[in-house]
């Protein structure tokens, strides 16, 4: 971790500043401060006054969190934290955040030990909110390697601080134990942990990755902190056992209590269980500054906070059932305390920050603003080279990356004003202008300490988001998830259920085996090494079962070889006219493209670095694109659309983005325009928010080639749209559009490349991706921040939606209100305003004229409204990260794909998010209406998009690629069969090799298995049987014996065997012998395998040395028989050494 900001040296400047100097040694005062300078005032505050911590108090989450990362360049991590207040509101059954949590713990812990951190920036909520006083002796464990440690004490120390005992650790908070490995995902932590014990010794501490649970690199020290503020502690216990006689109508939670359990949601009865008013300023130490930013505003947000909670608690006391006034005690405690409260009893100084004088003669920190570059950068220029010409000042420009960092420089040198960038990470001098890559927001010129410091925002007028890039992270995804009861399609024998994997022992073989059940009492033991040979089954809702070894499925897949057959021909048709049109090769690799990937304030997912690289690729080969990128809203599709518009725009080429609606074109316009702000690149919309004249401009200028992206919707298929070197189309939630317009966009992909975004592709294009015809990318790879959504589907009740709204008003937030009638929208969102006085109301639908609703989509933006009533306008595209409620109130009314994308317009700021698809109450819904609610309902994971398509197929009847016949063939053998018969007819129509894994048998009597003491889950053993059985060279089965190292400790015989096996089924490969299998005789037989007159005098002498006595050769069938001394579990490492040295690699 880097101790110092980018820019820690330039705080102490504020040493030299008089006012400051003579405030230190007071208890209260008022400073002006404006905004743009008060991390830095706060940072110099750090650097000068011993007082520790000092605290900043904000009006709202986001202004803390923006102030902690402007606070970070000018400090440093370690010298700044965050005091978050639990994302949750009050009353609600739902637990705060894993990290929210452990960062709160952290900083108690801090402060009760003394050594607190120089700044805490705190929410006014966090200030207010009740803290149990049982969470300041919850006990922080610190694991370092070469101490002792004893596994059973740390388990419970875990258990008891909230951590959930798991099979796999996949989330915070999770941890698990196999043998003398434990892994653990600690609550403060970037990465989870993995600790292996020798003995009782700590042998190797690393961290690792969820995607693929390897270990990636080695750790000192990891620090593992409580999870939960509320753990169920003797005192809190006894408290739980009296309220179930003192308030019975919350019977149900105060037993779960006292019986010591952890539920999600327990922290939300914290008033209930602590009688204490204990807030973070009771626990400030003498010696800490509390700078209260805008008092005013922190007043209101105070009384605002306390109102909302009170009213909210009223509306759910009837909703809980609790007893009314007179009958017994009704009014519910609070969560938080009052303003005057909360800070009453802090006996730490108290500054208050204001941005504007009240008074002549009051402290001030005097800064000045730079000239707006709106209207042209004379002035402003004009201002920096003033600034920069004063003897004694330093300007310092703050670039968001190294590549807009020798932009800046270059361009300010162009205009006479002498500028060095930086080569080091930390600013080292404090005399000469320079340019340094920190993305800070905003800008100052403080003439009396002599610093101006001006950022990109100055220069360019558009607001940098400012995040703090994190890694992102998702759980090992298996694209099959075979669970116990799934119907699956054996390749030889047809539809069974599988019925869970049984360990065995048949003639002398020790082995686990996959049990199907197949027709009547059929049932097959299906080898654990022949997994491969068997789908997940899509496409109907019962398939019939088949019979084992019947004709009946050997005719089926013949109908369905014949029907493919010919759709492969079409298909190959279409694939061919792609691969031979001449398409232009662009370069994928170039300084411009470094520039922009350092650029982006994330870290990329690996999906997405694959499918970046994939796209870049396709548009470097000389034939045209046609790539379909498949991701879940908010995966980061658009960030790979943009750099491959990026490279397009580099080579001297245009681009043109297809989108469904008006907003999402405005959307795109302004995420493009934001993203190309540092280059010379035109980005323009043209949609109907634009005048006829403004929209002839934008024509002209495309045509003309000045343009270089042009985002639209269907305008862009228009007769008198044209550009002069269209190189690239993409075009963003294809669903959308309907059959006329898709043909218009088969006229650009002639010889243009094409890339194609969705979160939730139709049925078609999925088949189309799927069996190679066009190029598929899945992002399944979640932001870490983002939480699943939380979806309620239910009849509709009115004291729900008020609920709802409610409390997304009590956290800041909006609300999206789906109502899909026009015609009476208006009198919907009317019995809202009523329903919920204080909430304000806009509508937006598509027949509103466009500047009205430009007007209302913008307002609501600007967060001028709480709650948009609207239709499904904004199923594509509106990203507002402050929008985390969706109510739908005819969601039977609506498509599966349609809901999934209505539901991931919210939750993309990392806030708990809540969907409500409600549908009306006593009315009988249609089997397909009962089936999309279902399926919404349970793909409440993240990245679940691919597979609400795949559902979509069996609710649709599977739909086909070319025409309406096909869907009886897919229900017939299942969508995976299918879809491989398809690939199948196609590669040999092309040419080109089968895809299709070959199937080998080794049958010997030896124990090969993995045992479940030591891989316990039956999923992950599974997956471990479907990898083995597809390995294809020795490399890959050295990565799977050092994974299972990695993650479940040495491994045990039965499970070497396993490998050795595996190793002989590389060499199977190599070879193409198909069949090994040992008699009870002791001997054993290999084929097919020809062998050259050389290699049969081989032959002779290796099977007449070590192990082995004899063999024979049979030349007529390929067959080769060795006898051997006798069978055990080191024949698969002899039989493999052996064909090595019959016919060794080349």
């Amino acid at each position: 971790m880097k101790e110092l900001g980018a820019l820690s040296l330039l705080p102490k400047r504020l040493a030299n500043e008089g006012s400051l100097r003579q405030l230190l040694g007071r208890k209260s005062a008022e400073v002006v401060v404006t905004e743009a300078a008060r991390a830095f005032f706060i940072a110099g505050l750090a650097e000068i006054s011993k007082r520790r911590p000092i605290v900043a108090v904000t009006s709202t989450a986001s202004e803390a969190e923006r102030l902690r990362d402007d606070l970070l360049i000018w400090l440093g991590e370690d010298r700044v934290c965050l005091f978050p207040a639990w994302e949750t509101l009050p009353f609600e059954r739902v637990s705060p955040g894993t990290e929210t949590m452990g960062q709160r713990i952290e900083l108690f812990q801090k402060l009760k030990n003394g050594n607190p951190p120089e700044v805490v920036v705190a929410p006014i909520r966090s200030m207010l909110q009740k803290i149990n006083p049982d969470v300041l002796d919850l006990p922080i464990t610190t694991l370092r390697k070469g101490d002792s440690a004893d596994l059973a004490t740390l388990a419970t120390t875990l258990v008891a601080g909230g951590y959930r005992r798991e099979h796999q650790v996949e989330r915070r908070g999770d941890f698990a134990i196999r043998g003398g490995i434990l892994d653990v995902f600690p609550a403060t932590g970037q990465n989870p942990i993995r600790m292996d014990l020798w003995g009782d010794l700590i042998d190797r501490l690393t961290n690792f990755s969820i995607t693929d649970q390897r270990s990636k690199a080695d750790v000192e020290l990891a620090k593992i902190v409580p999870t939960r503020e509320i753990v169920p502690s003797l005192r809190l216990q006894t408290r739980a056992q009296r309220l179930i006689t003192e308030e019975p109508w919350g019977k149900e939670h105060w037993e779960r209590i006292a019986t010591g359990q952890f539920f999600d949601g327990m922290e939300s009865w914290l008033p209930w269980l602590v009688e204490e008013e204990l807030v973070i300023g009771d626990l400030l130490p003498k010696d800490a500054l509390v700078l209260l930013i805008d008092p005013k505003r922190l007043r209101d947000r105070s009384a605002e906070l306390t109102d909302d909670e009170a009213a909210l608690a009223k509306s759910l006391a009837t909703t809980w059932e609790v007893p009314k006034e007179g009958e017994a005690n009704t009014k519910l405690p609070s969560m938080h305390l009052t303003y005057e409260r909360a800070l009453r009893e802090n006996s730490s100084d108290l500054w208050m920050l204001t941005s504007t004088r009240s008074h002549s003669d009051q402290a001030a920190f005097d800064t000045q603003a730079w000239e707006s570059p709106a209207g042209g950068m004379t002035r402003l220029l004009k201002q920096i080279r003033d600034v920069s010409s004063v003897r004694g000042n330093q300007l310092v420009v703050a670039a968001s990356g190294d590549g807009s960092a020798q932009r800046v420089a270059s361009t300010l040198r162009s205009e006479n004003i002498e500028v060095d960038v930086s080569e080091d990470e930390i600013l080292e001098s404090l005399e000469k202008d320079v340019v340094v890559t920190a993305s800070l927001e905003y800008g100052f010129i403080a003439p009396e300490i002599g610093l101006a410091v001006l950022t990109e925002r100055d220069i360019t007028g558009r607001r940098r988001t400012h995040r703090v890039a994190r890694t992102r992270n998702s759980a090992q995804r298996t694209f099959e998830d075979l669970q116990t009861g799934d119907f699956v399609v054996h390749h030889h024998h047809g539809v069974a259920k599988y019925s869970g994997m049984e360990h065995r022992r048949l003639m002398g073989s020790e082995r686990d085996y996959l049990v199907l059940d197949f027709k009547g009492s059929d049932k097959l033991y299906l080898p654990s090494d022949q997994v491969a040979l068997i789908r997940p089954y899509v496409g109907g809702e019962l398939p019939s079962l088949s019979r084992m070894g019947g004709i009946e499925f050997a005719k089926q897949k013949q109908r369905v070889r014949s029907a493919v057959s010919e759709i492969a021909q079409e298909l190959v048709l279409l694939y061919q006219s792609r691969i031979q049109s001449p398409g232009h090769s662009f370069p994928s690799e170039t300084p411009w493209m470094r520039e922009l990937s350092d650029s982006f304030v994330f870290e990329e997912t690996p999906d997405q670095m694959t499918a970046i690289q994939e796209v870049l690729n396709d548009m470097e080969s000389s034939h045209p694109m046609d790539r379909l990128i498949c991701g879940d809203v908010g995966f980061g599709k658009t960030e790979v659309a943009m750099r491959a518009a990026f490279s397009a725009v580099a080579d001297g080429k245009q681009v043109a983005v297809l989108v469904p609606t008006t907003l999402l074109a405005q959307q795109h316009h302004q995420t493009f325009e934001e993203r190309f702000s540092s280059h010379p690149v035109r980005v323009e919309a043209l949609s109907r928010f634009l005048t006829g004249a403004q929209q002839r401009k934008v024509i002209q200028d495309a045509a003309a080639g000045t343009v270089d992206v042009l985002i639209g919707t269907h305008r862009l298929l228009s007769e008198d749209v044209r550009f002069k070197s269209l190189g690239l189309l993409i075009v963003d939630e294809e669903q959308r559009f309907g059959v006329t317009h898709k043909e218009s966009i088969k006229k650009f992909k002639t010889d243009i490349d094409v890339l194609t975004l969705s979160a939730t592709p139709i049925p078609r294009t999925l088949e189309m991706s799927l069996t190679g015809i066009r190029d598929l990318s899945l992002l399944q790879t979640a932001p870490a921040e983002r939480q699943p959504i939380l979806t309620h589907v239910g009849e509709y009740d009115e004291r729900a939606v008020v609920e709802a709204i409610k409390r997304e008003l009590l956290r800041e937030g909006q609300v999206f209100f789906v109502h899909n009638r026009v015609e009476d929208i208006d009198a919907v969102a009317q019995q809202l305003r009523e329903l919920v006085p204080d909430a304000r109301v806009g509508v937006a639908h598509g027949q509103m004229d466009e500047g009205s609703l430009e007007t209302v989509v913008i307002d609501f933006w600007e967060r001028s409204y709480d709650v948009l009533v609207c239709t499904t306008i904004i199923e594509s595209g509106i990203d507002m990260p402050s929008v985390n409620t969706l109510v739908v109130d005819r969601a039977d009314l609506m498509g599966l794909g349609q809901l999934h994308q209505l539901r991931g317009r919210v939750g993309r700021s990392g806030q708990r998010a809540y969907a409500y698809l409600f549908y009306p109450p006593n009315r009988i819904l249609t089997e397909k209406a009962h089936e999309r609610l279902k399926t919404i309902g349970e793909a409440t994971q993240l990245g679940s998009g691919f597979r609400i398509a795949m559902r979509d197929l069996e609710i649709r009847g599977a739909g086909n690629l070319l025409g309406g016949a096909q869907s009886g063939h897919i229900a017939a053998v299942g969508y995976d069969l299918y879809c491989e018969m398809v690939t199948e007819a196609v590669a040999e129509l092309k040419g080109e090799p089968s895809s299709r894994a070959p199937e080998i048998n080794i049958d010997l009597p030896i124990k090969a298995f993995i045992p479940s003491d030591y891989v316990e889950p039956e999923e992950q053993r599974l997956e471990a049987y479907r990898r083995l059985a597809s390995v294809s060279e020795l490399v890959e089965v050295a990565d799977i014996e050092a994974e299972w190292v990695d993650r479940y400790g040495q491994v045990p015989e039965s499970a070497k065997t396993l490998l050795h096996v595996a190793l002989l089924r590389s060499e199977c490969i190599r070879l193409a012998i198909d069949d090994i299998n040992a008699n009870s005789r002791k001997r054993v037989r290999i084929s097919p395998l020809n062998l050259s007159q050389g290699e049969q005098v081989r032959f002779r002498r290796l099977s007449a040395s070590g192990s082995f006595k004899s063999g024979t050769f049979k030349e007529e069938s390929q067959e080769l028989t060795i006898q051997v001394d006798d069978i055990t579990e080191e024949l698969p490492g002899q039989l493999f050494q052996f064909l090595r040295e019959l016919r060794p690699a080349e």
